[in-house]
């Protein structure tokens, strides 16, 4: 039986609470690819305010840390694309992050796998829109609610659930009505979403490979 400590570090909390189940279970899942059973422990580490912390620098910190803590021998880093593809995420993110941690010392996790979701985390919350109108509580139409697009086709996804909230809420009473904030559904869909679903979207197929590559050089995957 092999154990294996993978660490997760992502932009900010909301995308924390949807990843971290979905990372855990797609690495599970690929983990039943290789020859021999394999239990995976997922981390989600701290980082410090994306905003003033250059990228390469977070990605450094948290390498050292989860390696120091957990002994992680896989770092997820997620960034969103905020772009048509990822391609600008890679080249300018993920690409110099890997070429900094491979010049460091022995005390940093160096296999890093990256996690971009086009254009951004929402996307993927977009990718079974029957689980999605569930938590939102409504049985209106995906194209009332403006959710009839493949998810990556939205320029801004999370601006697209907030609508939809708003759409779906329109209509009841004070007296039934409950405020729900997009905050509120980055955990249960991250938790109750089916990889089959996710499996629909490029970036999330890049993921995949990514987890593959990394097995493979592990020796865990042939």
């Amino acid at each position: 039986m092999i154990e294996i400590n993978i660490g997760l570090i992502a932009e900010g909390p909301t995308d924390n609470r949807f990843l971290e189940s979905v990372v855990k279970r797609t690495f599970d899942t690929i983990s039943c690819e290789c020859t021999g059973a394999m239990i995976v422990n997922l981390y989600v580490l701290k980082r410090k305010d994306y905003k003033t912390d250059k990228f390469v620098k977070l990605v450094n910190e948290a390498s050292k840390d989860g390696f120091e803590k957990y002994g992680i021998k896989i770092l997820c880093v997620h960034t969103d694309a905020d772009f048509k593809d990822d391609s600008v995420a890679i080249s300018k993110k993920i690409i110099p992050s890997i070429k900094s941690i491979n010049k460091l010392g022995d005390e940093y996790c160096k296999n890093l796998v990256a996690i971009v979701p086009v254009q951004m985390t929402e996307a993927w919350m977009l990718a079974d829109k029957d689980l999605l109108k569930r938590e939102i509580g409504t049985e209106k139409p995906d194209s009332e609610l403006k959710i009839q697009k493949t998810p990556e086709e939205y320029s801004d996804p999370k601006a697209v659930i907030e609508s939809a909230i708003r759409i779906a809420r329109a209509q009841l009473t004070q007296r039934k009505r409950k405020d729900l904030k997009i905050n509120e559904l980055y955990q249960p869909i991250g938790h109750k979403i089916p990889l089959e679903k996710l499996d629909a979207l490029d970036s999330y197929q890049k993921f995949k490979n990514e987890i593959r590559f990394i097995y493979r050089k592990l020796n865990y995957l042939s």
